[in-house]
């Protein structure tokens, strides 16, 4: 019962008192003025108890009180100032010439929107608009010193794309249908892209060097968790296009499509188990399996003799483990990956003999890459009873990150494309004045590896990579 209730209550019961005493005693009066006086009391606090009522009535559906309408997004805007050179020249057989060359970048790396909506009855859909760089501007100009020419330019790169879009049935807890462009959640970072889920500037190195990121495609997936914290997803999604695939990214550019639509000659599937029984911990085990071969619109040139690929499959393989632990004022968080390629050696061939113009990155491809890194960070707010108890969090963290995108060739160690393999490691702090909104800086130090000098001996040969970064980002859901 409100207290204006108790009020209303204890009012009525004095009154009716007063009419008893005032029936059963004549020695006893009671004014006109002083009961009108007691009304009046009564029926304002039943208008205050009608107002509070109506001010405190959450409008609620017969089937979930949550609201049904979700809108989030997350982002970043980054500056970076390296120590060293972004000539594309820089690991060629010189790179000495661009030791004292320096650069500074600005960017929007991402900018994304959520929006969902839930229809009731287990059936819900999902979107996800993601900019990258700033997203595209182009303009219509006269070109003056071209006889007036209009032009098409392009006034800024960068990309625009829908990341997902789904529609899913809910049967329980332990069975969930979904279909349409979803996120693959191989591999920590696919998983947990979020800006908020990372102490760097930038997203990890090492997954995303040599994955897709975010990696979305089309597909059918079936998920669901047990009471005993165990959540599963597997899904079946069409093929990567090995003809994209290059000794820097290694298949990181072989996903999505170049055309209008997702060709789907070839299919693979992806699976991740995540365990959060314990409290603060979470421990995850996904993988990819799929073919990869002649996934793509057009064949190469006609003098290849394809029956020397009748036996390709290009099969991409990809085991990846992550972790995370919050607890005692500290995160600390890890990832290893590591991806297979069968066929290497015939994909590179191919590629290599595509035409000018083509799809085709003409590149070498490794047959086994590899990804790890660890970071931790230590809120020191967490030590001040003031700074802990406004809800901010100041963390201090360094990671440590190792990967090689041409970590062997056809299942051998090679020296060729060293600079592809590289330790990095990295130190900053994190400021989060409220859960939602961060300030990040970093100092990282990347150190390649060891290449064939000009005399035959492996040795010293690529520059060594600083950077300072500093960046603003957000993460959240919008509510009103």
């Amino acid at each position: 019962m409100t207290n204006i209730s108790k009020r209303v209550m204890l009012s009525m019961t004095l009154i009716m008192s007063v009419l008893s005493v005032y029936s059963q005693s004549d020695s006893i009066k009671v004014s006109r003025d002083e009961l009108q006086s007691l009304i009046s009391r009564i029926e304002r606090l039943e208008q205050q108890q009608q107002t509070q009522a109506q001010t405190q009535t959450i409008p609620t559906n017969s089937e979930n009180t949550s609201p049904r309408l979700t809108i989030g997004g997350y982002g970043e805007a980054t500056a970076k100032y390296c120590f060293y050179s972004n000539n594309y020249l820089r690991y060629g057989k010189n790179p000495a010439k661009f030791k004292n060359d320096r650069f500074g970048e600005v960017d929007l790396p991402h900018f994304v929107l959520y929006l969902g909506y839930d229809f009731g009855k287990g059936w819900s859909m999902n979107t996800e608009i993601e900019f990258e760089h700033g997203g595209t501007e182009s303009a219509i100009e006269i070109e003056e010193e071209e006889g007036g020419e209009y032009e098409s330019e392009i006034e800024r790169g960068g990309e625009v794309a829908l990341e997902q879009f789904w529609l899913q049935k809910k049967f329980n807890q332990y069975a969930i249908i979904r279909a349409g462009m979803q996120v693959l959640p191989v591999g920590g970072l696919n998983a947990h892209h979020e800006s908020t889920e990372y102490f760097g500037v930038y997203r990890p190195e090492g997954e995303y060097t040599i994955l897709p990121s975010t990696w979305h495609e089309v597909a059918l997936s079936f998920l669901g968790q047990t009471r005993f914290g165990l959540h599963y997803q597997v899904m079946l999604v069409p093929g990567l296009d090995s003809d994209r695939f290059n000794h820097k990214n290694w298949v990181k550019t072989g996903a999505g499509s170049p055309y209008e639509f997702k060709l789907a000659n070839v299919w693979a599937g992806v699976a991740r188990l995540d365990y959060t029984g314990i409290q603060g911990l979470r421990l995850s085990l996904s993988g990819y399996c799929g073919s990869s071969f002649r996934n793509t619109l057009s064949m190469s040139n006609v003098e290849i003799d394809l029956s020397e690929y009748k036996n390709v499959k290009g099969i991409v393989s990809i085991g990846a483990f992550d972790f995370a632990y919050k607890g005692h004022n500290t995160i600390v968080r890890g990832n290893f990956t590591y991806g297979h390629l069968s066929d290497a050696a015939a994909i590179t061939k191919y590629n290599l003999l595509m035409r000018k113009g083509s799809v085709s990155k003409r590149q070498w491809v490794a047959s086994d890459v590899l990804a790890a890194g660890v970071e931790v960070g230590y809120d020191f707010f967490s030590l001040s009873n003031n700074l802990s108890g406004k809800n901010q969090k100041f963390y201090v963290f360094g990671r440590y990150d190792y990967y090689d995108s041409m970590f062997r060739y056809d299942g051998k160690p090679t020296d060729v494309y060293a600079w592809c393999g590289r330790h990095r490691a990295a130190v900053g702090i994190n400021y989060y004045p409220i859960p939602q909104i961060g300030v990040k800086a970093e100092y990282a130090y990347s150190v390649l590896k060891d290449g064939i000098l000009l005399d035959g001996t492996k040795g010293k040969l690529y520059n060594d990579e600083p950077q300072v970064s500093v960046g603003i980002v957000f993460a959240g859901f919008f509510q009103h």
